[in-house]
């Protein structure tokens, strides 16, 4: 066997599949389920926009990650990764489970609040996750683990969006959501059992020493010109595509396709090009570099925005037949695919980024950043989206895409290791 193949089946790998469901799955309830569960019980789309807000902690959770670098919660699971991930993924089961004990027409604060909590307890875990799995893997097992990761995470993102919305065509949503909740538990069996990275130098000593040595030490070693640059790639980078997906499903039932056509043709053609865009990217990583992946998959990830846009231009359908449902599975595959590619080499990019003392915060400072279009800017979708029309409103995700691509020149430089990156 290769060495490049080889490098898959290790158990770090392994670990990176559960990192990346467990970190996927209550995301996804919140970009995919929940929002068709409005949709579908009659809520409107500038309040499905605005419940993007509710995501806030995503791009907040730099402030509380240096208690998880500090502190481990006294649970009787040794270590502070193992402690915090299992705490948290305890409190999404709970919180994704009550949500179905709400009816949205009548009920709308107490679901806002709930879902407000998944955020919180999903934003923390990934803290926890983030950081452990960059402890695990070494400097030349980045982009294959992330790559892992990512589509472990998206495999996920199937539950939500495609199980969870077949089963609502049969089942109440309290049972569909008391289902989906379950699957939180193969990553409380990773947090249970797997071993406690050990890392040289330990756990920062005061509290003071997590909050202020993560920041210091990050514009210390890019300097400051070029610090504040990567953190403007790490916002743009994904900018359009997040937005383009923002209401994607939505969207899909205002074209006229059923929750259950949603479940099983769109979201798995959007599953196995990802995924197969995510492994072949972190297997060629090892071979291309992260800067150039960033380049070439950043492309593909652009172009598969005009497939939503050209979807779009042909409207809604009166009466799906075959032959929508295969443009429909074409325009998912390939954006699927383009962001399969996108999001591994990017993820990677912040792994390489992070300094093993203080991975963490630095990496939840870097996601939190990655987060912002999707938490606020994204609150804003619902209403450009009635501006402008779908069609307008994805040729606009299409042009802010650019400036990110752009960035890559200063930041990942085709031939060369950006400033920041940590030694080998």
């Amino acid at each position: 066997m290769p060495p490049w193949l080889a490098a898959l089946f290790t158990r770090r790998m392994l670990i990176c599949v559960f990192t990346g469901f467990s970190s996927g799955l209550p995301l996804y309830l919140l970009l995919n389920l929940v929002p068709a569960w409005l949709r579908s019980e009659g809520v409107d789309l500038k309040t499905i926009g605005l419940f993007a807000l509710i995501q806030f902690p995503y791009t907040w959770k730099f402030l509380w990650s240096p208690l998880l670098d500090r502190y481990a919660p006294p649970i009787g699971v040794k270590g502070r990764r193992r402690g915090w991930m299992l705490v948290t993924q305890v409190g999404l089961l709970a919180a994704i489970a009550s949500l179905g004990l709400f009816a949205p027409g009548r009920e709308i604060v107490p679901i806002l609040w709930l879902t407000v909590a998944v955020a919180l307890l999903s934003a923390t875990q990934d803290i926890a996750l983030d950081a452990y799995r960059r402890e695990i893997l070494s400097e030349a097992e980045l982009g294959l683990g992330n790559s892992v990761h990512v589509n472990a995470y998206r495999i996920a993102g199937l539950v939500p969006g495609s199980l969870s919305l077949i089963l609502a065509d049969r089942l109440p949503w309290l049972q569909v959501f008391v289902i989906t909740a379950l699957f939180m538990l193969p990553g409380m069996g990773l947090a249970l059992f797997a071993r406690e990275p050990a890392v040289a130098g330990g756990s920062p000593k005061t509290l003071r020493a997590a909050v202020v040595e993560p920041f210091h030490e990050f514009i210390n070693r890019a300097g400051l010109k070029e610090a504040l640059t990567i953190l403007a790639f790490i916002f743009l980078y994904k900018l359009g595509d997040s937005m383009c997906t923002a209401l994607a499903t939505p969207f899909y039932l205002d074209m006229g396709f059923a929750k259950s056509q949603i479940g099983i043709v769109a979201k798995n053609a959007g599953l196995w090009p990802a995924v197969i865009g995510g492994l072949v990217g972190g297997l060629w990583m090892v071979r291309l570099g992260i800067n150039r992946a960033l380049w070439l998959f950043g492309v593909v990830q652009l172009v598969s925005i005009f497939g939503f846009a050209w979807l779009a231009w042909l409207g809604p359908h009166q009466a799906v037949g075959a032959a929508q449902l295969a443009q429909l599975a074409l325009v998912i595959g390939f954006e699927a695919l383009g962001v399969g590619l996108g999001t591994a080499a990017f993820v990677a990019f912040i792994a390489r980024a992070t300094h093993p003392l203080y991975t963490a915060t630095q990496f939840a400072l870097f996601t939190s950043l990655a987060a912002v279009p999707r938490t606020f800017i994204n609150a804003t979708t619902g209403y450009l989206i009635e501006q402008m029309g779908w069609l307008g409103f994805f040729l606009l995700c299409a042009v802010l895409a650019v400036p990110g691509m752009l960035l890559l020149v200063k930041v990942a430089p085709w031939n060369s290791r950006p400033v920041a990156s940590m030694a080998a």
